[in-house]
Protein backbone atom coordinates (compact mmCIF):
# COMPACT_ATOMS: atom_id res chain seq x y z
CA UNK A 1 0.00 0.00 0.00
CA UNK A 2 1.12 2.95 -1.03
CA UNK A 3 2.19 6.66 1.36
CA UNK A 4 -0.68 7.97 -0.32
CA UNK A 5 -3.24 5.70 0.13
CA UNK A 6 -2.20 5.46 3.38
CA UNK A 7 -2.31 9.44 4.43
CA UNK A 8 -5.72 9.21 2.82
CA UNK A 9 -7.38 6.84 5.05
CA UNK A 10 -5.49 8.44 8.16
CA UNK A 11 -7.08 11.63 6.54
CA UNK A 12 -10.63 10.28 6.17
CA UNK A 13 -10.34 8.35 9.78
CA UNK A 14 -9.44 11.82 11.40
CA UNK A 15 -11.92 13.99 9.43
CA UNK A 16 -15.08 11.29 11.03
CA UNK A 17 -13.73 11.71 14.97
CA UNK A 18 -13.66 15.53 14.17
CA UNK A 19 -17.00 15.35 12.65
CA UNK A 20 -18.64 13.13 15.59
CA UNK A 21 -16.66 15.41 18.05
CA UNK A 22 -18.17 18.33 16.65
CA UNK A 23 -21.50 17.15 16.25
CA UNK A 24 -21.56 16.34 20.11
CA UNK A 25 -20.13 19.59 20.74
CA UNK A 26 -23.30 21.09 18.58
CA UNK A 27 -25.48 18.91 20.83
CA UNK A 28 -23.93 20.94 24.18
CA UNK A 29 -21.32 18.39 25.20
CA UNK A 30 -18.77 20.46 25.73
CA UNK A 31 -16.09 17.99 27.20
CA UNK A 32 -15.68 17.05 23.72
CA UNK A 33 -13.48 20.40 22.91
CA UNK A 34 -10.17 19.14 24.68
CA UNK A 35 -10.81 15.92 21.88
CA UNK A 36 -10.98 18.67 19.24
CA UNK A 37 -7.70 20.37 19.86
CA UNK A 38 -5.90 16.85 20.20
CA UNK A 39 -7.04 15.82 17.50
CA UNK A 40 -6.11 19.69 15.81
CA UNK A 41 -2.56 19.07 17.43
CA UNK A 42 -2.17 15.48 16.08
CA UNK A 43 -3.25 16.40 12.47
CA UNK A 44 -0.78 19.75 12.76
CA UNK A 45 2.33 17.30 13.82
CA UNK A 46 1.25 15.06 11.22
CA UNK A 47 1.77 18.04 8.42
CA UNK A 48 4.69 19.56 10.04
CA UNK A 49 6.38 16.10 9.91
CA UNK A 50 5.61 15.29 6.08
CA UNK A 51 6.17 18.96 5.18
CA UNK A 52 9.43 18.46 6.44
CA UNK A 53 10.32 14.52 5.42
CA UNK A 54 8.57 15.79 2.09
CA UNK A 55 11.30 19.04 1.80
CA UNK A 56 14.61 17.29 3.01
CA UNK A 57 13.99 14.54 0.31
CA UNK A 58 13.12 17.21 -2.31
CA UNK A 59 16.35 19.22 -1.05
CA UNK A 60 18.83 16.25 -1.67
CA UNK A 61 16.94 14.29 -4.50
CA UNK A 62 18.64 16.80 -7.00
CA UNK A 63 22.09 18.92 -7.26
CA UNK A 64 23.31 18.50 -3.62
CA UNK A 65 25.89 21.11 -4.73
CA UNK A 66 23.50 23.84 -5.45
CA UNK A 67 21.27 23.15 -2.74
CA UNK A 68 24.21 23.27 0.03
CA UNK A 69 24.99 26.64 -2.46
CA UNK A 70 22.04 27.82 -1.72
CA UNK A 71 21.19 26.94 1.83
CA UNK A 72 24.92 28.84 2.63
CA UNK A 73 23.86 32.13 0.78
CA UNK A 74 20.42 31.74 2.91
CA UNK A 75 22.45 31.57 5.84
CA UNK A 76 24.78 34.01 4.67
CA UNK A 77 21.96 36.49 4.56
CA UNK A 78 20.48 35.85 8.04
CA UNK A 79 24.47 36.08 9.27
CA UNK A 80 24.83 39.65 7.50
CA UNK A 81 21.98 41.01 8.97
CA UNK A 82 22.70 39.92 12.27
CA UNK A 83 25.89 41.71 11.93
CA UNK A 84 24.49 45.04 10.25
CA UNK A 85 21.89 45.03 12.80
CA UNK A 86 22.35 47.40 16.24
CA UNK A 87 20.77 46.34 20.32
CA UNK A 88 19.16 50.06 20.94
CA UNK A 89 17.38 48.55 24.07
CA UNK A 90 15.19 52.02 24.18
CA UNK A 91 12.94 51.70 21.32
CA UNK A 92 11.75 47.98 21.56
CA UNK A 93 9.10 47.21 24.45
CA UNK A 94 8.59 43.54 25.41
CA UNK A 95 5.36 42.96 28.26
CA UNK A 96 6.14 46.92 29.31
CA UNK A 97 9.65 45.73 30.38
CA UNK A 98 12.67 47.22 27.54
CA UNK A 99 13.68 44.41 26.00
CA UNK A 100 17.19 43.02 26.06
CA UNK A 101 20.01 43.83 24.36
CA UNK A 102 19.82 40.10 22.95
CA UNK A 103 16.28 40.64 21.83
CA UNK A 104 16.59 43.84 19.96
CA UNK A 105 19.72 42.75 18.21
CA UNK A 106 17.21 39.27 16.87
CA UNK A 107 14.62 41.73 15.92
CA UNK A 108 16.71 43.61 14.21
CA UNK A 109 18.35 41.14 12.50
CA UNK A 110 14.97 39.25 11.45
CA UNK A 111 13.67 43.27 10.20
CA UNK A 112 16.95 43.44 8.42
CA UNK A 113 16.45 39.93 6.40
CA UNK A 114 13.00 40.43 5.54
CA UNK A 115 14.13 43.81 3.77
CA UNK A 116 17.26 41.85 2.21
CA UNK A 117 15.24 38.91 0.98
CA UNK A 118 12.29 41.28 -0.06
CA UNK A 119 14.50 43.45 -2.41
CA UNK A 120 16.23 40.28 -3.84
CA UNK A 121 12.93 38.89 -4.65
CA UNK A 122 11.66 42.27 -6.31
CA UNK A 123 15.00 42.16 -8.36
CA UNK A 124 14.59 38.53 -9.27
CA UNK A 125 11.17 39.40 -10.50
CA UNK A 126 12.25 42.39 -12.81
CA UNK A 127 15.46 40.03 -13.88
CA UNK A 128 12.75 37.68 -15.15
CA UNK A 129 10.67 40.43 -16.91
CA UNK A 130 13.49 42.11 -18.56
CA UNK A 131 15.47 38.86 -19.81
CA UNK A 132 11.60 37.82 -21.37
CA UNK A 133 11.25 40.70 -23.04
CA UNK A 134 15.34 40.40 -25.01
CA UNK A 135 14.08 36.79 -25.83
Amino acid sequence: MGLHKILKWLALGLAIIAVVFSLMVASGNNDMIDFLIYIAYAVLVIIIALVLIYTLKGLFSGNVKKTMISLALFLGIFIVAYVVSGGDTTVYMYNGNPATESESHLTGAGITAFFIFGILAVLSMVYAAVSRLNK
